[in-house]
């Protein structure tokens, strides 16, 4: 594996891993690999400083960092353990608006219009709303799929 800290077109920086470097140049031209920012996918290796050991000892092993904790439902700025990463809210506006322009919007309706898709009532289509904790399970214990994601502002405010 090795560990790149890359650079976007609009000079975002982040980092990432790949099998190797013929991995990186691979994905990169295939338009796989995007900023977590912006979403830009002109994507080129940014500097960075090799790890290299003291003759006679062992490198040190960098620290991995940890996952994200979970979360329920953040606000864009606070989580429970502090800001959230702007390369996360980032990311959850992205969601938001692919879901927001694949998706029908059913509002409070949404446990009942999930339940009458499942039942073959209505064309299957994907659909968005709000359902409360006890329609939530009614609809798991019916076999029927849902999922939640934390909804954040629109980055267009």
């Amino acid at each position: 594996m090795i560990h790149y800290r890359l650079r976007c077109s609009a000079g975002h920086e982040f980092e990432s891993w790949f099998a190797n470097a013929a991995g990186f140049d691979r994905q990169s031209a295939a338009g796989m690999v995007e900023c977590p920012v912006c979403g830009g996918a002109k994507v080129t290796r940014a500097l960075m400083t090799p790890a290299v050991g003291r003759k006679g000892r062992a490198r040190r092993a960098e620290p991995v960092e940890a996952p994200p904790p979970a979360v329920q439902e953040p606000s864009p700025e606070k989580m429970a353990a502090g800001p959230m990463p702007a390369q996360m809210v980032a990311l959850l506006q992205r969601m938001r608006g692919e879901i927001e322009k694949n998706c029908d919007y059913v509002g409070p309706s949404f446990a009942k219009e999930a339940r009458r898709i499942h039942n073959g009532e209505v064309a299957a289509r994907g659909i968005y709303g709000e359902a409360t904790e006890a329609e939530r399970e009614a609809l798991s214990d019916d076999g029927i799929e849902v999922g939640r994601i934390p909804w954040i502002p629109r980055a267009d405010g």
